[in-house]
């Protein structure tokens, strides 16, 4: 059983593991603590970007050799295949890591996994700590893995006027861009939605998205590594994902007119479908935002966070 330091170190690991949203695909994000042999924090990191060094070679790095005899608490089952970045189980067996603690199964693990390595090298390895909670982070790319899609997140913000407005344009509303990958906005525009500092090619966008008809256009998105794509903008460009059963989460912004005003929209488009759910509703500065997930979506159309499948499109391949 996970001691109350390793709980601890685990939370903080999902935590940071979240500062990877949006710029790692089509790799997750995943965090890691290294704990000394006293049970001490010792190091910690995450990863960042495709083709950059992973979670545990960031936190070990930061350990040093301190890291000998301790414990790495990982939010995903350390990798077991050579990409460009060594795999994180041999990297953890040469620091001398003496146990492994393990949000979430890899359900893209080469061979036999990277927690199975670790113990036939008489590595201590514990699965299952707090996987609900690194759902948190990593449920996007489990999502996107299961629907063989992007996970399609519908955005829109009300004008006092009633029109709808990109989200570009409401402050509160950009900080989503830092949790997707791409943004299709109604225009037919597709971008990223966090610019890449270091070149283009890590996301493959189609030049003209417009030519593709939906399921074609998300199988193209997923396949140039795309696992969270936002919709921007108003009901009548959302309606065709829509029917197609495509929106699997909606966020809306609906602005403060006042204690008593009229209704500015109506019938469906009064807030969202009636097949959605209420997950979250906040107060932000000018605006009320409401979220929403597909009733049939409420577990992200995800395996259970234990399994285990073998797939290429994970970060066993980058």
């Amino acid at each position: 059983m996970a001691s109350n330091l390793e709980l601890q170190a685990m939370r903080r690991a999902i935590a940071l593991s979240a500062h990877g949203l949006g710029t790692t695909s089509p790799n997750p994000p995943v965090g890691c603590v290294i704990l000394d042999a006293a049970g001490q924090p010792i190091g910690e990191g995450y990863h960042a970007r495709k083709g950059e060094a992973h979670a545990e070679g960031n936190a070990l790095l930061a350990a040093g050799p301190a890291a000998k005899g301790g414990t790495a608490v990982v939010t995903l089952e350390p990798c077991n295949h050579v990409g460009h970045a060594p795999a994180c189980r041999q990297l953890l067996i040469d620091a001398g890591i003496a146990r492994v603690v393990v949000a979430l199964i890899d359900p893209t693990s080469r061979g036999e996994g990277g927690v199975e390595e670790l113990r036939k090298a008489g590595v201590s390895v514990e699965t299952d700590v707090l996987a609900e909670e690194a759902m948190l982070v990593l449920g996007q790319w489990r999502a996107a893995l299961a629907l063989s899609r992007p996970l399609l997140t519908w955005v829109y913000a009300e004008t006092t006027e009633g029109r709808t407005g990109s989200l570009k344009r409401i402050p509160p509303a950009r900080d989503l861009l830092l949790t997707a990958d791409a943004v299709l906005d109604a225009d037919g525009h597709l971008d990223e939605a966090t610019p890449r500092s270091h070149g283009p090619g890590m996301i493959r966008l189609p030049d003209n998205p417009l030519q593709f008809e939906h399921h074609e256009l998300l199988k193209t998105l997923h396949a140039g590594g795309i696992r969270h794509l936002l919709l921007d903008g108003g009901p009548d460009f959302a309606a065709p994902f829509l029917a197609d059963d495509l929106v699997d989460h909606l966020i809306a912004y609906l602005p403060d007119r006042g204690p008593s005003s009229h209704p500015q929209l109506d019938g469906q488009e009064l807030m969202m479908p009636d097949c959605f759910q209420l997950t979250g509703v906040s107060r932000i500065a000018r605006y009320v935002k409401v979220s929403a997930t597909r009733r049939d979506r409420r577990e992200g159309g995800r395996p259970s966070p234990s399994s285990r499948s073998r797939s290429a499109s994970g970060r066993g391949t980058m």
